[in-house]
């Protein structure tokens, strides 16, 4: 089936109890069983519930996986698979992750003695002088905001002759674009408030493994530490799903037009977009996914006014997060990697003039004449 058609048939789309056409939201804390010793596979919502169950098929199928999770956010989920590891591991992190990935492991993770190194460039990491210690790797591909780019295959192939673990944040790309598990990865984890649930209107996070005794292994987790995902917040996942495909075509669509515009714009110091041709990795993009996303990050050019360009801003929304139908800008510096050191920040190149804008699917034209008007009002040429 064509990931268009399974968006919206994969996994249970129709209700196995009543024929419904959507997915009921089953509201019940717990289920009766029919007599002692058994059971219709539901017992403890914390445990199983038909609504989350029937997202969970819907994503391990789009992902090409044997088993998903339904978490209550996107740290959640990251949150449970990091406790797959003990204390003395080692996991390696992209330069430029996401900063709440960087803070639970860096703050949180790291008093169980849960190390980390950061890796500035994962496709030119030398797999014969890690340590023992190292037992995983944690990719973002595209990376957030830098949109570096990792070849899942290729690093996939090289820690597994290591027997280590590779998690890929899959949340810029969607099942729609990459399937990370059919490339050699381990997990894939997403941020599904983002581009799956695509209207910024919940908080979810989703795991999908490949592998069925990894998958028992956090199975056991999701259950154990119970950061799961509500049956109403499933739902609503489902059918956000259900349009991913028209969303993320329009998305990319205007991504493009945009990051061309910016490309040429005189007062753009860099554009970081990997459908560019000028992008250091376009070519591993093309090889391992079948697009390039909706989202672009550009630098100003010194002398503009980085709060003058967002102030002035208005079609665009100014805030967290990313995704959905609506444009919406962000500064990472001081908001999504504020929990990244300063040095960190400033060597990398997340400094006060970066800017993320996740492309909206509005009429192009707007987006484009709102933002050429913001640029000239940052130079005060206006």
């Amino acid at each position: 089936m064509k990931k268009d058609s399974l968006v919206i048939h994969g996994g249970e789309s129709i209700d196995k109890f009543t024929g419904a056409v959507n997915v009921p939201v089953y509201l019940s804390s717990t289920f009766k069983q029919p007599e002692f010793g058994v059971s219709l596979g539901y017992e403890y919502a914390r445990t199983n519930n038909p609504t989350r169950e029937a997202l969970e098929k819907l994503i391990a199928d789009l992902e090409g996986g044997s088993r998903g999770f339904g978490f209550s956010s996107g740290m959640a989920a990251t949150s449970t698979i990091l406790n797959l590891f003990k204390s003395g591991d080692k996991i390696l992190i992209n330069n430029n992750v996401y900063g709440g990935t960087f803070r639970v492991i860096s703050k949180v993770f790291s008093n169980y003695n849960l190390n980390y190194d950061i890796i500035e460039d994962f496709n030119e990491l030398d797999f014969s002088k890690l340590s023992e210690e190292v037992k995983g790797i944690f990719i973002e591909t595209p990376t957030n905001p830098l949109l570096s780019i990792t070849d899942i295959e290729k690093i996939s192939e090289e820690a597994h002759k290591k027997n280590i673990l590779v998690i890929v944040d899959n949340t810029f790309m969607s099942p729609y674009f990459q399937n990370p598990l059919n490339l050699g990865a381990d997990i894939v984890i997403h941020s599904a408030t983002k581009y799956l649930a695509g209207h910024s209107d919940i908080v979810a996070g989703l795991a999908v493994v490949k592998d069925k005794e990894l998958g028992e292994k956090i199975g056991f987790l999701q259950n154990a530490i119970g950061a799961i995902l509500s049956p109403f917040d499933s739902y609503m996942l489902i059918r956000g799903i259900k349009t991913l495909s028209v969303r993320l075509e329009k998305h990319e669509e205007n991504a493009k037009k945009i990051s061309r515009y910016l490309n040429n714009h005189e007062l753009i110091e860099k554009v970081y977009y990997p459908g560019l041709k000028e992008h250091l990795n376009h070519e591993i993009q093309k090889k391992q996914a079948s697009g390039f996303g909706g989202i672009i990050s550009f630098k100003l050019k010194e002398g503009c006014d980085f709060k003058k360009f967002i102030n002035s801003l208005n079609l665009i929304t100014f805030g967290e997060s990313l995704g959905g139908v609506e444009s919406l800008l962000c500064h990472p510096a001081t908001m999504t990697h504020a929990s990244l050191p300063k040095d960190l920040r400033d060597r990398i190149g997340i400094d006060e003039r970066l800017l993320r804008l996740s492309v909206g699917i509005e009429n192009p034209e707007d987006l484009i004449e709102e933002i050429g008007r913001a640029l000239i009002i940052s130079k005060g040429e206006d």
